[in-house]
């Protein structure tokens, strides 16, 4: 049975870290950064940039999920409203390939974020503008339906490692929902 781990959660909080080590620790895995759907220059949000986006993304992991080659494939980006998380997993062959979900949201504490993101503006990777607009969506990730992991005091190891421990009970548990 396949299995589609989405991870999100705010820029800075060890998203794509988590997503490798996630890739690297499952059995036929691979992984999708929702970033490398969107990397241009200049950056511009628009609903038409969103809507492509948002194809993209479903496109790639729909083939992602069709392909036998996969057991597992993880898929990380903000995603910081209910609406994304759905719009993606409705553009999906969900049902068609047997894949389950594994929703899972990664968040901090602000001033290991702030930390964090300060490092990443010292080394040159982002611009400083980013750390208001990380903080800002910190609270809206708790009202999520994920299962939510403070990264605060835990490697990227040790995050996967929970991942990869609750994951097998998540799916359990979707199993004995009605109508599955």
């Amino acid at each position: 049975m396949k299995t589609l781990y989405l991870i999100g959660g705010t820029m800075g909080v060890g998203k794509s870290t988590v997503a490798q080590r996630l890739r690297d620790a499952l059995p036929a895995a691979v992984m999708l950064d929702g970033d490398w759907c969107w990397s241009a220059d200049p950056f511009i949000v628009t609903d038409e940039t969103r809507t492509m986006v948002l194809d993209n993304i479903c496109h790639v992991l729909g083939n992602f999920l069709r392909c036998s080659a996969y057991e597992n494939v993880v898929f990380c980006w903000v995603m910081h409203e209910q609406a994304i998380i759905d719009a993606i997993r409705a553009n999906l062959p969900l049902a068609e390939t047997g894949c389950r979900v594994v929703n899972i949201s990664l968040t901090c504490s602000e001033a290991a974020l702030r930390e964090r993101l300060a490092r990443d503006v010292s080394a040159g990777k982002r611009t400083d503008d980013v750390i208001a607009r990380s903080v800002a969506r910190l609270p809206l990730y708790p009202t999520l339906d994920s299962m939510l992991i403070d990264t605060t005091a835990l490697t990227p190891e040790e995050v996967a490692e929970r991942i990869l421990s609750i994951s097998p009970l998540l799916v359990t548990a979707l199993r004995s929902l009605p109508g599955d």
